[in-house]
């Protein structure tokens, strides 16, 4: 069994960890290659925030079927669910067969005559010194859907829902179903709410020609886009499958994480 580990250099809790796991491999006879090789790996250990995974998912899915331990050494941690408590009894289980996996869909966002596979979510919004707000006109493949006048759009995967597109008041989609969310930034027109679509849909998005803005994709991929061009989204081919611990329980993350149920007053 090969394996590979991407880590938060800049944690240095990260650091510690990927040097205990070394020696922890090392001692289970596991081979563990660099991320650069990980076309090799049968399994990545993620150590960091969500950020974190979402940096390494654009290597992780050039390996297809790769397992993946996502360790939460970061702050609120939806997406890097397995505590540090935690991983090694997950990866012994993992070791005998007792494998819970969680398959988490992507979208594929297309302009520019170039592909990039999404985990969370492809944002457009209107360039940093611009007060003007955006005419953002939406598409499926065979009829309008909306033409947003706000700040912005955010088009998420379910994974993403809890992410920019919840703090925007977005709905929470469960990971398994396949589905695109429309949330909208600063809706000109307040009876414009967020949407959710088949995931079978491919949309496209265009602004008004005379338009500038940007697209940002999971956060990283920042381009500028114009009123002459057209992005194409619908879901990738390509798929994350993460590795869960024992007991968990996606009601009880939302819980936990969200605080659901608490008296915060």
């Amino acid at each position: 069994m090969i394996g590979t580990i991407i880590y938060n250099e800049d944690k240095s809790l990260a650091v510690k960890l990927n040097e205990e796991y070394l020696d922890y491999f090392s001692e289970k006879k596991i081979e563990i290659v660099p991320s650069s090789e990980i076309e090799r790996a049968d399994f990545v250990v993620v150590i960091g925030g969500d950020g974190t995974l979402l940096r390494a998912s654009k290597k992780i899915i050039k390996k297809k079927n790769i397992d993946v331990f996502a360790v939460n050494a970061g702050a609120l941690g939806f997406l890097t669910e397995i505590q540090m408590a935690e991983f090694k009894p997950t990866f012994e289980n993992y070791l005998v067969g007792k494998r819970k996996i969680e398959e988490r869909g992507l979208l594929q966002v297309y302009f520019k005559e170039e592909k990039i596979d999404v985990l969370n979510e492809i944002v457009i919004s209107k360039e940093k010194a611009s007060s003007k707000i955006l005419n953002i006109c939406v598409s499926a493949e065979k009829s309008m859907i909306c033409s947003y006048k706000a700040d912005g759009l955010i088009v998420a995967t379910p994974t993403g829902s809890t992410a920019y597109s919840l703090s925007a008041g977005g709905p929470i989609v469960m990971p398994r179903i396949k589905a695109i969310v429309l949330t909208p930034l600063a809706p000109h027109n307040l009876t414009t709410r967020p949407i959710i679509l088949s995931g079978d849909e491919k949309i496209i998005l265009s602004l008004n020609k005379d338009q500038k803005g940007c697209i940002i994709i999971d956060g990283e991929i920042e381009k500028e886009i114009s009123g002459e061009e057209e992005i194409s989204i619908g879901y990738s081919d390509k798929k994350i499958r993460l590795v869960l611990p024992e007991g968990r329980d996606y009601y009880g993350i939302l819980r936990d994480k969200l605080k659901w149920g608490d008296n915060l007053c």
